[in-house]
Protein backbone atom coordinates (compact mmCIF):
# COMPACT_ATOMS: atom_id res chain seq x y z
CA UNK A 1 0.00 0.00 0.00
CA UNK A 2 1.20 3.56 -1.20
CA UNK A 3 0.03 4.96 2.39
CA UNK A 4 1.30 3.84 5.47
CA UNK A 5 -1.00 5.96 7.57
CA UNK A 6 -3.74 4.21 5.60
CA UNK A 7 -2.78 0.89 6.54
CA UNK A 8 -4.75 -1.23 9.26
CA UNK A 9 -2.76 -4.10 10.57
CA UNK A 10 -5.11 -4.84 14.29
CA UNK A 11 -6.62 -7.94 13.24
CA UNK A 12 -9.52 -6.74 15.74
CA UNK A 13 -9.50 -4.00 13.39
CA UNK A 14 -9.93 -6.03 10.06
CA UNK A 15 -12.49 -8.38 11.18
CA UNK A 16 -14.84 -5.11 12.35
CA UNK A 17 -14.92 -3.54 8.65
CA UNK A 18 -15.57 -7.21 7.54
CA UNK A 19 -18.61 -7.77 9.89
CA UNK A 20 -20.20 -4.32 8.94
CA UNK A 21 -19.46 -4.57 5.27
CA UNK A 22 -22.81 -6.14 3.19
CA UNK A 23 -20.99 -7.80 0.55
CA UNK A 24 -17.83 -9.62 -0.82
CA UNK A 25 -16.37 -8.65 -4.04
CA UNK A 26 -14.28 -11.90 -5.63
CA UNK A 27 -11.91 -11.05 -8.33
CA UNK A 28 -11.38 -14.60 -10.61
CA UNK A 29 -8.89 -15.02 -13.36
CA UNK A 30 -9.10 -17.50 -16.16
CA UNK A 31 -6.02 -17.38 -19.00
CA UNK A 32 -5.48 -14.13 -18.38
CA UNK A 33 -9.34 -12.62 -18.03
CA UNK A 34 -10.19 -11.39 -14.98
CA UNK A 35 -13.87 -11.30 -13.86
CA UNK A 36 -15.36 -9.69 -10.88
CA UNK A 37 -18.27 -11.31 -8.84
CA UNK A 38 -20.17 -9.52 -5.57
CA UNK A 39 -21.47 -11.66 -3.41
CA UNK A 40 -22.99 -12.25 0.36
CA UNK A 41 -20.56 -13.75 2.93
CA UNK A 42 -20.02 -15.57 6.30
CA UNK A 43 -16.72 -14.77 7.82
CA UNK A 44 -15.04 -17.35 10.72
CA UNK A 45 -12.25 -15.17 11.89
CA UNK A 46 -9.40 -17.45 14.18
CA UNK A 47 -6.60 -18.85 13.55
CA UNK A 48 -7.42 -20.49 10.36
CA UNK A 49 -10.01 -17.23 8.88
CA UNK A 50 -12.27 -18.00 5.72
CA UNK A 51 -15.08 -16.79 4.08
CA UNK A 52 -18.27 -18.89 2.62
CA UNK A 53 -20.38 -18.36 0.07
CA UNK A 54 -23.17 -19.98 -1.88
CA UNK A 55 -24.39 -19.89 -5.66
CA UNK A 56 -25.98 -22.09 -8.08
CA UNK A 57 -24.05 -25.03 -8.86
CA UNK A 58 -23.19 -24.05 -12.40
CA UNK A 59 -22.03 -20.87 -14.46
CA UNK A 60 -18.99 -18.52 -15.15
CA UNK A 61 -18.11 -18.36 -11.27
CA UNK A 62 -18.10 -22.02 -10.95
CA UNK A 63 -16.57 -22.50 -14.07
CA UNK A 64 -13.38 -20.07 -13.63
CA UNK A 65 -12.87 -21.51 -9.70
CA UNK A 66 -12.20 -25.18 -11.00
CA UNK A 67 -9.65 -23.91 -13.27
CA UNK A 68 -7.91 -21.72 -10.93
CA UNK A 69 -8.95 -21.54 -7.49
CA UNK A 70 -6.61 -19.26 -6.05
CA UNK A 71 -8.54 -15.82 -5.66
CA UNK A 72 -9.02 -12.32 -4.75
CA UNK A 73 -11.67 -10.81 -2.53
CA UNK A 74 -12.20 -7.20 -1.49
CA UNK A 75 -15.16 -5.15 0.86
CA UNK A 76 -15.91 -2.25 1.97
CA UNK A 77 -18.16 0.56 4.74
CA UNK A 78 -17.85 3.29 6.42
CA UNK A 79 -18.48 5.35 3.22
CA UNK A 80 -18.32 9.25 3.58
CA UNK A 81 -18.21 11.65 1.12
CA UNK A 82 -16.09 14.97 1.62
CA UNK A 83 -16.71 18.12 -0.08
CA UNK A 84 -14.17 20.99 -0.74
CA UNK A 85 -14.13 24.08 -3.27
CA UNK A 86 -12.88 22.69 -6.40
CA UNK A 87 -13.46 19.88 -7.87
CA UNK A 88 -10.54 17.92 -7.16
CA UNK A 89 -11.52 18.41 -3.64
CA UNK A 90 -13.88 16.08 -3.04
CA UNK A 91 -13.09 12.49 -1.72
CA UNK A 92 -14.42 9.67 -0.15
CA UNK A 93 -14.05 8.06 3.37
CA UNK A 94 -14.28 4.58 3.72
CA UNK A 95 -12.86 1.60 5.21
CA UNK A 96 -11.93 -1.67 3.39
CA UNK A 97 -10.22 -4.94 3.42
CA UNK A 98 -8.17 -7.02 0.41
CA UNK A 99 -7.00 -10.85 0.82
CA UNK A 100 -5.95 -13.37 -1.48
CA UNK A 101 -6.94 -17.20 -0.72
CA UNK A 102 -7.90 -20.42 -1.92
CA UNK A 103 -11.54 -21.71 -2.39
CA UNK A 104 -12.78 -24.74 -2.27
CA UNK A 105 -16.60 -26.51 -2.92
CA UNK A 106 -17.82 -27.87 0.05
CA UNK A 107 -20.06 -30.93 -0.91
CA UNK A 108 -20.69 -32.74 2.73
CA UNK A 109 -23.47 -31.64 4.28
CA UNK A 110 -22.96 -31.07 7.81
CA UNK A 111 -20.78 -28.53 6.67
CA UNK A 112 -22.42 -26.79 4.42
CA UNK A 113 -25.16 -25.64 7.19
CA UNK A 114 -22.25 -25.02 9.10
CA UNK A 115 -21.13 -22.59 6.15
CA UNK A 116 -25.29 -21.88 5.83
CA UNK A 117 -25.27 -20.56 9.54
CA UNK A 118 -22.75 -18.82 9.11
CA UNK A 119 -23.73 -17.13 6.21
CA UNK A 120 -26.94 -16.27 7.91
CA UNK A 121 -25.04 -14.81 11.16
CA UNK A 122 -23.60 -12.59 9.01
CA UNK A 123 -26.83 -10.64 8.48
CA UNK A 124 -29.13 -11.62 10.72
CA UNK A 125 -27.04 -12.00 13.81
CA UNK A 126 -28.73 -15.67 14.32
CA UNK A 127 -27.84 -19.11 13.64
CA UNK A 128 -30.76 -21.37 14.67
CA UNK A 129 -31.84 -22.05 11.22
CA UNK A 130 -33.21 -25.02 9.65
CA UNK A 131 -32.88 -26.05 6.06
CA UNK A 132 -34.82 -27.44 3.24
CA UNK A 133 -33.14 -31.00 2.39
CA UNK A 134 -34.04 -29.80 -1.11
CA UNK A 135 -32.21 -26.35 -0.80
CA UNK A 136 -28.94 -28.33 0.28
CA UNK A 137 -28.96 -30.36 -2.08
CA UNK A 138 -28.97 -27.87 -5.28
CA UNK A 139 -27.06 -24.62 -3.79
CA UNK A 140 -22.99 -24.73 -3.90
CA UNK A 141 -21.42 -23.92 -1.11
CA UNK A 142 -17.79 -22.35 -1.11
CA UNK A 143 -15.27 -22.07 1.32
CA UNK A 144 -12.35 -19.34 0.76
CA UNK A 145 -9.62 -19.71 3.09
CA UNK A 146 -7.92 -16.34 3.54
CA UNK A 147 -3.95 -16.34 3.24
CA UNK A 148 -3.21 -12.84 3.33
CA UNK A 149 -5.31 -10.14 4.65
CA UNK A 150 -4.72 -6.24 4.60
CA UNK A 151 -7.15 -3.10 5.58
CA UNK A 152 -7.25 0.16 4.64
CA UNK A 153 -8.79 3.12 6.15
CA UNK A 154 -9.34 6.69 4.29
Amino acid sequence: MRRDDRIISDNAQIEAIIRKSDVCRLGLADNNVPYIVTLNFGYTGGEHPCLYFHCASEGRKVDMIKKNNYVCFQMDTDHEMTQGEKGCDFGMKFSSVVGYGRITIITEKSLKIKALDCLMAQYSKRTDFSYDEKNLDRILILRLDIDEITGKKA
